[in-house]
């Protein structure tokens, strides 16, 4: 099946700007359609949305990180991205990591972007179930009986579970997949941001992941227990090898998502739909984004300028 990527890098020529991802519902972000790639080596960035996400969706983080000099390659995930999102696919991480793999294989092999790429510096950064597939990238694998029985002891309190059990989830009967080995060798730092299933790590699998981490967390009394890796969640953070994490707040799971424009709140009350545009109260989630591009920024060593070579 073919996987729908976008590439955003520092561009080098100045042309016509056009929105990406701008709707009834969200901002959208501004960006050089088609300009040349500016002089120079970059660390490229995988990015992998969550579930029902997809990669225009997060185009601010794309945008924010190429102005700091980073080339990032966004897909979007079939069967878990938005009009496809299915919460049965969600449960296969073998299938989102190989989208991940074969996106890397694609452009590492592309000429028009090959030469740009500083093969020394490739990262992944992942929202949700976004940051559940660049952990496997890590070497972190995924244990069935593990997440069953995380299900049956938070079946309506976990966010996922609830998701899952939704959309006909079936916790004690779920694919070998979820279980799949993702690991590339290739990707040397990893940012997961309120990543989901940590309480299902396969503990043995805690010893391969040995890359840098950086684990992001939205919101404290407002944070999403499915997405907690701290000590009142999965513990995550603790058990890894190399493993540092940020919180920002206020905010909650889905301040990560893109800017919304004025009214959107009260359409989506109207819809009957998720409230992705209420963040609880004294959240400026322009700001929090600033935050997050700071941290990952700061990890991956970005400056802004390019490392020639």
């Amino acid at each position: 099946m073919p996987i729908a990527a976008s590439i955003w890098y520092p561009a080098g020529t100045s042309i016509y700007q056009a929105p990406v991802g701008k709707n009834a519902i969200w901002q959208g972000t501004k960006a050089y359609i088609g300009a040349a790639i500016k002089a120079g080596k970059y660390p490229l960035v995988l990015l992998s949305h969550g579930s029902g996400g997809n990669m225009d969706g997060i185009g601010w983080l794309s945008s924010a990180l190429a102005l700091r000099g980073a080339m990032v390659l966004a897909v979007n995930h079939p069967g878990t991205t938005s009009g496809d999102s299915s919460p049965r696919r969600t449960m296969y991480l073998g299938q989102r990591a190989a989208d991940l793999h074969a996106a890397l294989d694609q452009v590492l092999a592309n000429p028009d972007f090959a030469p740009y790429i500083d093969t020394d510096r490739i990262s992944a950064i992942g929202f949700s179930l976004g940051g559940t597939s660049v952990l496997n990238l890590a070497g972190l694998q995924f244990d069935r009986d593990a997440y069953a029985a995380y299900c049956d002891k938070f079946a309506d309190q976990a966010q996922d579970c609830v998701f899952g059990k939704r959309g006909g989830v079936d916790f004690h009967h779920l694919p070998e997949d979820f279980e799949a080995t993702g690991t590339d060798p290739r990707i040397s730092q990893i940012v997961a941001i309120e990543p989901g299933m940590t309480y299902a790590v396969n503990e043995n699998s805690l010893k391969a992941a040995t890359d840098p981490v950086l684990l992001v967390r939205l919101g404290r009394e407002n944070g999403w227990l499915a997405a907690d890796f701290g000590e009142t969640g999965s513990n995550l953070l603790d058990r890894m090898a190399d493993a540092r994490a940020v919180t920002f707040a206020p905010a909650y799971h889905l301040t990560f998502l893109g800017e919304c424009v004025p009214g959107a709140a009260e359409l989506l009350k109207q819809m009957e739909d998720d409230p992705i545009c209420s963040d609880p109260a004294g959240t400026d989630r322009g700001d929090i984004h600033r935050q997050i591009v700071d941290a990952i920024s700061g990890f991956l060593n970005l400056d802004g300028a390019s490392n020639d070579k």
